[in-house]
């Protein structure tokens, strides 16, 4: 049985008081279409600001904590929520944000999970886009350690906790990660910090919200004035943040993941990795073929979603077009295109930006193709995994296919591939547009 995309059943209000800001909070977790994915939302802005929690949203001026930003506005703290969506099997949801962090209740995930189960799960028509590990993924900074190893039955994590101090000492824990067991053996643990850096902390300003209500604080390998929910509960909160961390490469993942004194910034490194190794499989997976509903674009049509003209347009027609799915365009590289004058003019070949800006332009009508988005402009935004196989000379004819990674209603993701007959000469893993309105 394939396994589907869920969302939450109904809306979820919560509130409560930032663990490092101090400050009252607010989320509303909000039903998101299949393919959506985790997106915040702070409403409390002048205009609302949408940021997609993947790893390239992450910032990584923190410390003891997980935030997010997009250069102008911040989410702090979303460790403990991404890990109930992980843990939990939620894909897509948005999550409308007042205040600048997420609220830290009791310092565990237990009163988000009740919010959860509360409201339901909604089954989605999509299935599942796990990542799986195919091979070992090492790091080591001087004795903290991250291991991911392949795993295809589900998500196992594993722990050592070892801060070598008498205040807590050596702890483990080791669990294959489903709804049950976060809900009962993760969700609960609530964070911690030793007594000696309860007071450091805030006066870095970490922790401004933290107290003994919120916090476990060890001493002599016991926290002060608080009982223990888990033996080893310092550890499991340790998972949690794992958990959390590792839901920002965008997708849930299939591994064994094993840990040693890793923190926030170590996780955040091996999620680059696995990001980069989504990146290198797409790009190595052929193109899908087409599956018999596509339709074909002339020049003139293609003008009809494509704001450009000569001589800055570099499609010449759409030979296969499935919305929001698939396209494959074509380009005439004519011995007289006005570039050749100056670009190498003894040896002329295509530059290699006209050939990445020609790919995006079938991406864009690939993106723009879709009901929604008829009349709106799709403005390159960034570009990743570029390669140049071969140089593209004059009369050769560029065929240009793109496939969709993500739409979402103001961005769109797309990899794709430049080639001249059966040779690949340019390939791009992912490259991102904004869809805005045509005003």
């Amino acid at each position: 049985m394939v396994d589907q995309e869920r969302t939450v059943g109904r809306e979820i209000t919560l509130r409560g008081r930032g663990l490092h800001t101090g400050l009252e909070s607010e989320i509303v977790i909000k039903p998101a279409p299949a393919g959506t994915g985790i997106v915040f939302m702070r409403k409390d802005q002048p205009e609302p600001v949408s940021i997609p929690a993947t790893a390239e949203f992450i910032f990584s001026g923190e410390g003891r904590q997980t935030s997010l930003h997009n250069g102008s506005v911040r989410i702090k703290t979303v460790e403990h929520l991404m890990a109930s969506f992980h843990g939990l099997g939620v894909d897509n949801a948005f999550v409308e944000v007042t205040g600048d962090e997420i609220p830290g209740f009791d310092g565990s995930a237990k009163q988000i999970v009740t919010g959860i189960q509360e409201a339901g799960l909604l089954r989605q028509e999509q299935p599942r886009n796990f990542l799986y590990v195919t091979e070992p993924i090492f790091l080591d900074e001087g004795g903290q350690t991250l291991i991911a190893l392949p795993n295809r039955d589900g998500l196992k994590l594993s722990y050592s906790l070892s801060y070598q101090h008498r205040d807590l000492r050596d702890q483990f824990f080791s669990s294959v990660v489903t709804p049950e067991v976060f809900e009962r053996e993760l969700a609960p643990a609530r964070t911690f910090c030793l007594k000696e850096e309860a007071l450091l902390l805030k006066a870095k300003g970490f922790g401004l919200g933290a107290d003994l209500t919120n916090t476990l604080v060890f001493e002599n390998d016991e926290p002060i004035n608080n009982e223990l929910r888990f033996e080893n509960e310092a550890c499991r909160h340790k998972v949690m943040d794992l958990l959390g961390d590792l839901y920002l490469i965008g997708r849930p993942l299939r591994a064994h993941v094993i840990a040693c004194r890793s923190g926030h910034a170590q996780n955040m490194k091996l999620v680059a990795q696995l990001r980069a190794s989504i990146n290198r499989k797409e790009i190595d997976r052929p193109m899908n073929p087409s599956r018999g509903n596509s339709k074909e674009l002339d020049h003139e049509e293609v003008q009809k979603i494509l704001p450009h003209r000569a001589p800055f347009l570099f499609v010449d027609r759409i030979i296969e077009l499935e919305p929001g799915i698939r396209a494959v365009g074509i380009k005439k590289v004519k011995k007289d295109e006005p570039y050749f004058k100056g670009h190498f003019p003894g040896h002329p070949v295509m530059p290699g930006v006209l050939i990445i800006e020609a790919l995006a332009q079938v991406g864009g009508v690939l993106l723009l193709s879709k009901p929604e988005n008829r009349g709106k402009i799709a403005y390159f935004m960034t570009i990743e995994g570029v390669k140049f196989r071969r140089p593209v000379h004059p009369g050769d004819e560029l065929r240009l296919e793109t496939e969709a990674i993500r739409i979402r209603s103001k961005t769109g993701q797309c990899r794709g591939r430049a080639l001249v007959g059966d040779k690949v000469v340019c390939e791009a893993s992912e490259v991102k547009f904004a869809i805005v309105d045509n005003t």
